[in-house]
């Protein structure tokens, strides 16, 4: 327990950090949402419409102090602004519609990702010096390989050419949206080729982390020793070597799991899916400040909630830090 809460209060401290920079940053940038509004219709606005739109955004005189006292108030009754872009829509609502999309997509197939290729590594570990060695150099090319390559590469071969499913969008449109068979068998069909670019192009790295810390846990002397025993094989391999192995993949996994908020930025690009990756874009593409603070927020504390979860797999899966708590 004593482990736990001084992880709990070093996570506490870093998400205060990471709201007070979300709120500072874009108060050191010269200007504001609204100068760029004027400047986007070249100076030819009321100033009574400015001080309007100034109103709209939040934007006050009032001191720094006061504005961040402010800022935290809003946090806490969950209001980010209203988006630029998207006037006069809330960043919140925003969020909450993309949301969904990106996790659904970028988690699963993160989570499918590293389900397989997890496996995979300890298979090819386990079996080293065999044909499996001959993975490897695929795997290492799959690893530099830019995920935007692969879904363009997999969109000309089985959306253009062979037409085995669509390249856009996230449901078609002969659909509307409901929790119903349609609607679903749409979503599941348009998220299969990019949930398959983003297994395809993350696997690679998973099989070869893997592969690399299990090759050195066999090495070590309790592996030895319970092949001396005269274990079974798979009781050595998964409750000896792969058990331990596995620490360090979930640490990559659940930074993983962090960075799926902010979704596969390129993927969702290619394929017109409406992630939250998509909305980040048009946000930098529009200079739409409240959007881009609501949504970097919001990548932030999934990233702490992330890595704090890894922390609770460590004390169930490694003894020695329930013994160093």
């Amino acid at each position: 327990m004593r482990f736990l809460a001084r992880r709990l209060g070093f996570y506490l401290l870093t998400a205060w950090a990471a709201v007070t920079l979300n709120f500072l940053i874009p108060r050191l940038m010269p200007g504001d949402p609204v100068d760029l509004l004027v400047a986007r219709l070249k100076g030819n606005v009321d100033p009574a419409a400015i001080d309007a739109m100034k109103r709209a955004f939040g934007i006050s005189d009032a001191g720094v102090w006061q504005q961040y006292l402010d800022y935290l108030g809003n946090l806490f009754h969950g209001e980010l602004g209203r988006s630029i872009t998207f006037f006069p829509t809330e960043v919140s609502t925003i969020i909450a519609g993309s949301l969904p999309w990106t996790v659904g997509l970028v988690g699963v197939a993160t989570l499918l990702s590293y389900l397989v290729g997890t496996f995979l590594g300890v298979i090819v570990a386990w079996r080293r010096g065999s044909w499996l060695d001959g993975v490897l150099p695929a795997t290492t090319f799959m690893h530099a390989v830019p995920y935007f390559w692969v879904a363009l590469a997999l969109v000309f071969v089985f959306g253009v050419t062979l037409r085995w499913f669509p390249v856009s969008r996230a449901y078609g449109l002969d659909v509307m949206p409901a929790f119903d068979g349609p609607f679903v068998s749409s979503v599941l069909y348009h998220a299969a080729l990019p949930a398959i670019t983003i297994v395809i192009a993350s696997m690679a790295d998973r099989i070869l982390g893997m592969r690399n810390v299990m090759v050195t846990t066999l090495g070590e002397d309790y592996v030895v020793m319970a092949e001396a025993k005269g274990l079974t094989s798979r009781r050595v391999m998964w409750a000896y070597a792969a058990r331990n192995a596995i620490l360090p993949n979930i640490t990559s996994f659940a930074l993983s799991l962090g960075f799926v908020v902010g979704g596969s930025v390129l993927t969702e690009i290619v394929f017109s899916y409406p992630g939250i990756g998509s909305m980040l874009l048009k946000g930098v593409e529009n200079e739409d400040f409240p959007l881009m603070q609501g949504i970097f927020l919001v990548i932030s504390l999934a990233v702490l909630a992330a890595n704090l979860l890894a922390d609770l797999a460590y004390v169930v899966l490694d003894p020695r830090t329930r013994q160093e708590a």
